[in-house]
């Protein structure tokens, strides 16, 4: 019994020391530059299909920030939107293409939760990419940032400065145990940022830094290891330009009207390690295309697959440690409570929404 006890104690103690000493919930990751990871990212983190929003059929996620980071997300995004309240006054919002139809609340209380979780969590790299739906300058949306306390982790580039002059991306990024040691552990990319702030220099423009493939796919066939945006690049370009790479992985369903949502009832092939489709074979292909694999993975339903199994495989990481189990099941919409309000049908760079009032279709496009 003395001795069980003993070895008990000894695998709790060595449970917590590595617990400890593990950077992004793997001891073997601390020693790699920020880009050359993979980061398992949430598409529109921020919009859910729960209960909160009557399992709004626009969500792409069925759980929130802090519970996706506690799961093994290390990047987040969402839009961001101008709102102007009852009273009159302009507040920064988190909404899914229009704040009418999915507004997810304010973005200083959405930086503040993860925060709270940084504060908690303090051996952990977060990234963070806004889609600056309305324009903001640099200086509005580091003030949301100021404002909720979270700017004190933010990670600045010593290249930053001379990077948005040139529209040269970063070549040296520094390991994850050196972004934790000096406690600047949130990179915030900002798609995109057309007046930068000196005043907050770690806004950083999201496409002087990284670039995508194409994010509008409605067929497992589609997907592409090709860069769409920013516009002008190709394969090689795209290396040469020392870029980081986000590889897009959700798939869109067309309805009614022509309206598209995030494609749920596929999500089980969409995230899964293997197979046609799936997130690991695009990796794994993506990976061969540029010699390494991507530093960022999108996906919809991250929970689902899971998506984490293909982001430690790209990882090398085979025991994760720290994480949050979270159901990896797909919520059954037709038992779940309907929305009463529109959809809206685009993630990033556009959105198109659909509103039903009566017999009437409003149909709103935003570029």
């Amino acid at each position: 019994m003395f001795i069980r006890s003993i070895l008990q104690a000894s695998a709790l103690l060595y449970t917590t020391v590595t617990a400890q000493t593990a950077c992004n919930n793997s001891p073997s990751l601390c020693s790699k530059p920020y880009n050359n990871i993979t980061h398992l990212g949430t598409h529109n983190a921020a919009f859910l299909r729960d209960a909160s929003t009557s399992f709004n059929t626009a969500g792409n996620q069925f759980y929130n920030a802090t519970v996706q980071l506690s799961a093994g997300v290390r990047l987040l995004t969402a839009q961001v939107h101008q709102f102007n309240t009852s009273s009159g006054q302009s507040e920064w919002h988190l909404c899914h293409g229009d704040c009418k139809f999915l507004d997810a609340g304010p973005l200083e209380t959405w930086l503040s939760e993860i925060k709270s979780w940084l504060d908690a969590n303090t051996n952990d790299v977060v990234t963070l990419l806004l889609v600056n739906s309305d324009r903001a300058s640099g200086s509005t949306i580091g003030t949301q940032f100021s404002a909720s306390g979270i700017d004190k982790y933010a990670y600045t580039p010593s290249s930053n400065s001379s990077s948005q002059q040139t529209g040269a991306a970063q070549q040296t990024w520094p390991t994850l145990e050196s972004m934790i040691s000096n406690n600047t552990r949130l990179v915030t990319f900002v798609a995109s940022l057309s007046t930068p702030s000196p005043q907050h220099p770690y806004l950083l423009d999201e496409f002087t830094h990284v670039f995508e493939n194409d994010f509008e796919n409605e067929s497992p066939t589609d997907y592409t290891c090709t860069p769409h945006r920013p516009s002008g690049l190709n394969t090689e370009t795209a290396l040469e330009s020392n870029r980081m790479f986000l590889m897009n992985h959700f798939l869109y369903s067309t309805q009614t009207f022509g309206i598209q949502t995030p494609n749920v009832t596929y999500t089980t092939v969409t995230n899964a390690a293997s197979g046609e489709g799936s997130l690991g074979e695009s990796v794994l292909e993506c990976s061969s295309v540029y010699g390494k694999a991507p530093t960022f993975v999108l996906v919809d339903f991250f929970n689902v697959g899971p998506a984490v199994q293909s982001v430690d495989r790209a990882n090398g990481v085979q025991s994760a440690v720290g994480r949050k189990e979270v159901s990896a099941d797909i919520v059954d919409e037709r038992t779940a409570p309907k929305s009463s309000g529109g959809a809206v049908v685009r993630g990033r760079g556009k959105a198109s929404v659909v509103a039903l009032v009566g017999a009437v279709v409003v149909a709103v496009v935003w570029a």
